[in-house]
C-alpha cells in the first residue's frame, strides 16, 4: 500500500495566531503506517551514515529525533526553550514565523567533532534550525545535515541553512 504523507497532515487556520495556516503533524504520527513511513524513510537514508548523535529541537523534534536515534544507534541530544534544562547550558536566539524565542543545550552535549545530525518536524522560516545548527558548531560539531519531515518551501527556510546539506520529506 502506498502511503501519500501529505494525506495525514491536518491545516490549522491561524494558529497560534491569525494568518498563519499550522501544519497539525499529530493526524500523522497516529497513523501507524504514516508514521512507520517517515521513520523508515529517515532511517534508509541515514543507516549507512557515521551519526554520533541525533540533535532535536523541542518538542515535536523530540519524537522524531529520539525515535531515529534509536533506530540509528546514536545518542540523543534535546534542544530545549530557555530555563528547561537542568544542567550549565549554551543559548541561541532566533526568529519564528510568529515570535522570537531562545534555545538551549547543555554545554557538554556534543564533543568535538562528533558527527551530528539535525532533525526537526518542520522547516519553515528556518530560526529555529539555524540556531539549532549554531548551538552545535559552539560545541565543534560536524553536522552532517538538517533532516526535516515537512518544508515549507514558501517560507525560504532553506535560505537560512546555506553551508548545511538539507533533506525535507515533504514540501508544501
Amino acid at each position: 500500500m502506498c502511503i501519500e504523507l501529505k494525506d495525514h497532515i491536518r491545516d490549522i487556520q491561524d494558529f497560534p495566531k491569525k494568518g498563519i495556516i499550522f501544519k497539525d503533524i499529530t493526524t500523522l504520527l497516529g497513523n501507524k503506517q504514516a508514521f512507520k513511513k517517515v521513520i523508515d524513510t529517515f532511517v534508509e537514508r541515514y543507516r549507512d551514515k557515521p551519526i554520533d548523535k541525533i540533535v532535536a529541537a523541542d518538542a515535536r523534534g523530540f519524537i522524531i529525533g529520539s525515535v531515529l536515534a534509536y533506530e540509528l544507534g546514536a545518542g540523543f541530544v534535546p534542544v530545549r526553550k530557555k530555563g528547561k534544562l537542568p544542567y550549565k547550558v549554551i543559548e541561541a536566539s532566533y526568529d519564528l514565523e510568529y515570535g522570537s524565542d531562545t534555545l538551549c543545550m547543555h554545554e557538554d552535549a556534543i564533543s568535538k567533532n562528533e558527527s551530528v545530525l539535525i532533525v526537526d518536524d518542520l522547516l519553515a522560516t528556518g530560526g529555529t534550525a539555524k540556531a539549532t545548527c549554531d548551538l552545535v558548531r559552539k560545541q565543534k560539531g560536524k553536522i552532517l545535515e538538517a533532516a526535516f519531515m515537512i518544508e515549507l518551501a514558501f517560507l525560504k527556510g532553506r535560505d537560512k541553512l546555506q553551508g548545511y546539506e538539507v533533506f525535507s520529506q515533504i514540501v508544501f
